[in-house]
């Protein structure tokens, strides 16, 4: 579809289908949406605040457990997963700001963190404390502004990339869950792909879910990296429940199957493990993971930055007004080299280690294109994801002395 209209800019379309599915870094800054009480000339609600160590809510903001436990709380577990110095940036609301209310793209909320972070934020991170009076509308087993807030949340997350060209993610509590999994509404026949929901915390029986604790890991890994890898271990917690069981005697499973995000234990390891990265979509989704979400958005913001250079620029052109196919190749190995040095040798793009050559990424234009008469250039990128072996099956029995 042509996009020739209004001011000249560079658009990037996420293409899908294609897979066919049946440490401190930039990659890494989050913003965090939750509820706060003020505390008098340091820290004030609706404002955003830059955090670089857990310290910094106290000594610069007068952040205490006493007048904000569930900031400290967020943040303690946040900074024993994540290295002190990761950026996040926090705005805090009045404990009357329901979940949709802070992602909702109509209003000042979480748009204003966004627009102030100046397209830094990878993603959002949204957390609710509101009144100890308060009393939830379980609806599908959870509180009914979690299902209301998924649609907001997925609006605001595209208009950051198609606006700001300055794409990410929401990750959101499952707030009051009522502990019985097959209420819960199947996510995974949802269509918001830049959306997780997560259920679990460190704390029995708790309405909200341990936030700090998957933001820390999202963090603290790279793009490519499932925030359930075995080997990053688990998280800093002794303790762990999904509402009022213990992760190990409670049903993660079943929890995982409907398209969420929980915690979950292992037979022999030590510790409370993320289940997997599941966003709300439908598991033939292209960006179904966060994975794939994280990857394919820093491709886009790589591409559009290389590309950025070449709008309004003289391209040189045929007698017929395609592009010169030397100006094609010249602009393809820009974008090609910009990712290989920012995400290829970084281990962030799979590659068949068989062939040297391959290095993750295809940057094409086709040269026949007519430049003069439609004034749009075509470019197709396409990146390799990893695979990753969410089910190892070992046919395993006894080798005989005939065998």
């Amino acid at each position: 579809m042509s996009n020739n209209t209004g001011l000249p800019k560079v658009t990037i379309v996420f293409d899908n289908g294609a897979l066919g599915l049946v440490s401190p870094s930039p990659d890494g800054v989050l913003g965090v949406l939750c509820t706060g009480v003020v505390v008098a000339g340091k820290f004030a609600l609706a404002t955003p605040y830059i955090i670089t160590s857990f310290d910094d809510l106290s000594n610069n903001l007068g952040i205490t457990t006493a007048n904000n436990a569930n900031i400290v709380k967020l943040f303690s577990d946040f900074y024993s997963m994540a290295p002190a110095g990761t950026e996040v940036w926090l705005m805090a609301f009045a404990d009357t700001v329901t979940l949709t209310q802070m992602v909702d793209v109509t209003l000042t909320n979480g748009k204003s963190l966004i627009l102030a972070a100046n397209g830094r934020l990878r993603g959002l991170i949204v957390t609710r404390t509101p009144a100890s009076g308060y009393t939830a509308t379980v609806t599908a087993g959870l509180d009914g502004d979690v299902a209301t807030a998924v649609v907001k949340a997925q609006a605001i997350a595209q208009w950051s990339a198609d606006t700001l060209m300055a794409p990410l993610f929401v990750m959101m509590e499952g707030r009051s869950f009522s502990g019985v999994a097959s209420a819960l509404t199947d996510m995974s026949t949802a269509s918001n792909n830049r959306v997780g929901i997560f259920i679990g915390d460190t704390i029995t029986t708790s309405a909200n879910a341990c936030m700090g604790m998957l933001a820390g890991r999202i963090a603290a890994v790279g793009v490519q990296r499932n925030i359930g890898r075995v080997k990053d271990g688990p998280i800093s917690s002794l303790t762990a429940f999904i509402y009022d069981k213990k992760v190990e005697q409670a049903d993660p499973g079943s929890i995982h199957d409907k398209g969420y995000i929980t915690l979950r234990t292992f037979v022999g390891r030590s510790g409370y493990f993320f289940s997997d990265d599941n966003l709300c979509t439908l598991p033939t989704d292209d960006y179904c993971s966060l994975t794939a979400r994280r990857t394919i958005d820093k491709a886009y913001r790589i591409a559009y930055d290389t590309l950025l250079n070449e709008l309004l620029d003289e391209i040189p052109v045929n007698d017929d007004g395609t592009i010169a196919a030397t100006k094609a190749k010249s602009i393809e190995t820009k974008v090609e080299n910009a990712i290989i040095n920012s995400m290829t040798i970084n281990g962030e793009l799979g590659n068949d280690p068989g062939n040297q050559n391959d290095t993750g990424v295809i940057c094409f234009i086709d040269h026949t294109q007519n430049l003069v008469s439609t004034h749009e250039l075509n470019v197709t990128l396409k990146v390799k994801p990893f695979g990753y072996p969410k089910y190892i099956v070992v046919n395993l029995g006894f080798k005989t002395l005939t065998a």
